[in-house]
């Protein structure tokens, strides 16, 4: 989403600088749970504290679960939402945009399952981050790569260290 932001025009920056703060946002909390659940969440178990799996247990319900929820279907979802208003112009741009918006609402609509408890119905979420992201990011790729400045020879020529 950095580069997202610095892709946008003037005019949408507030929603590129909105998508990389939900990024932000995504990225802080999906560090922590799985640093916690990596570092520490085995050494729980083994203590046999049943007490504690509802708080770090990777399994729902759990505080770490639906930290994880959060991050990655309502920060991940909001980002790419408002990301989506940058890619206006030209057939690849418009497919990222729809792609992010795909993205967007099948990552909200993955929290359909928290208040059902059903993490099958969750799971629509993760085809929203899971499937559908990976082409838009290959698809910003192109576009990044198409737009990368080129100088132009007479920029090339005058700082050439042959001259200097």
């Amino acid at each position: 989403m950095v580069a997202v932001h610095a892709y946008a025009t003037p005019d949408v920056k507030v929603y590129s600088l909105t998508a990389l703060i939900f990024m932000i946002l995504l990225t802080g909390i999906t560090s922590s749970v799985h640093f916690v659940i990596l570092t520490i969440g085995h050494q729980i178990e083994a203590t046999r504290l049943t007490w504690i799996s509802p708080l770090l247990s990777f399994k729902w319900p759990s505080v770490a679960y639906t930290l994880d929820i959060l991050a990655w279907d309502w920060f991940f979802a909001l980002s790419m939402l408002f990301a989506a208003p940058v890619f206006n112009s030209g057939k690849l741009e418009i497919t990222v945009r729809n792609l992010m918006i795909v993205s967007g609402v099948l990552s909200l609509v993955g929290l359909i399952g928290v208040p059902l408890a059903d993490m099958q119905v969750r799971n629509i979420g993760i085809i929203g981050y899971g499937v559908v992201a990976p082409v838009v990011f290959l698809l910003l790729g192109i576009i990044f790569d198409r737009t990368q400045h080129q100088p132009k020879a007479t920029e090339r020529n005058r700082n050439s260290p042959s001259e200097n």
